[in-house]
């Protein structure tokens, strides 16, 4: 029995049964002279790593792939914003403690890929649905510097009752330093001198991430 292609696979059984490379070949849509889009597929999967590898590189990187032009890196970026603004409503929508998950996708699909730490802050109301998802302080490769009183500001405005932080590192280690602890625990004492409740920290790597919450360090 010939093998399905990919589009063909998807109507017959669901999206969910195709591989990481059948799913890419379906957005890649065709192949170079001598190689088919599912061998194209394979060939950048091998390259990157990883899916997620693929949709957070660089134009320069994914340049360097042959038979991967303008229009596929165009059709490789709407995929990745399409993939965070979903994110984005669903947390509009639900409480984000009864579903960390979706919260921890969105923070990733935003975070993960900085070349610069940036600094995060989820502001929720008194049901954690996100008022907004704001980016605070941005600062080098290996450090941020975060204003509480800016934090706290913030929440103030939205009436927010409760808020959690995120921050990536660009090394891809999400172990946190000794002055995301310190941090973590100024922006903490501000917060509840106003009845705002912190609820984590996630600090976001590549492909991983520490909950302070889930350590216990609030």
């Amino acid at each position: 029995m010939t093998e399905l292609a990919p589009r063909e696979k998807l109507m017959l059984m669901g999206a969910e049964v195709l591989s990481d490379a059948e799913l890419l070949a379906i957005f890649l849509r065709t192949g170079i002279s001598g190689t088919s889009v599912l061998l194209l597929a394979h060939q950048m999967l091998n390259e990157f790593g990883s899916l997620y590898r693929i949709m957070t590189a660089s134009k320069e990187e994914l340049g360097q792939i042959k038979g991967v032009g303008s229009a596929k890196m165009t059709q490789l970026y709407a995929i990745a914003e399409l993939g965070r603004r979903f994110f984005a409503s669903q947390l509009a929508r639900e409480n984000v403690m009864e579903n960390p998950q979706v919260t921890r996708l969105y923070l990733q699909s935003v975070l993960a890929h900085q070349e610069r730490e940036v600094f995060m802050a989820l502001f929720l109301d008194n049901q954690h649905r996100v008022l907004q998802a704001q980016k605070m302080f941005s600062g080098s490769i290996a450090s941020v510097e975060v204003h509480p009183r800016e934090i706290v500001r913030e929440a103030l405005k939205l009436n927010a009752a409760a808020v959690i932080l995120a921050h990536n590192h660009p090394s891809g280690i999400a172990e946190p330093s000794r002055a995301d602890r310190e941090i973590t625990g100024k922006v903490g004492q501000a917060c509840a001198l106003l009845n705002i409740r912190l609820l984590d920290h996630l600090v976001i790597g590549h492909g991983e991430f520490t909950s302070f919450a889930e350590r216990g360090w609030l």
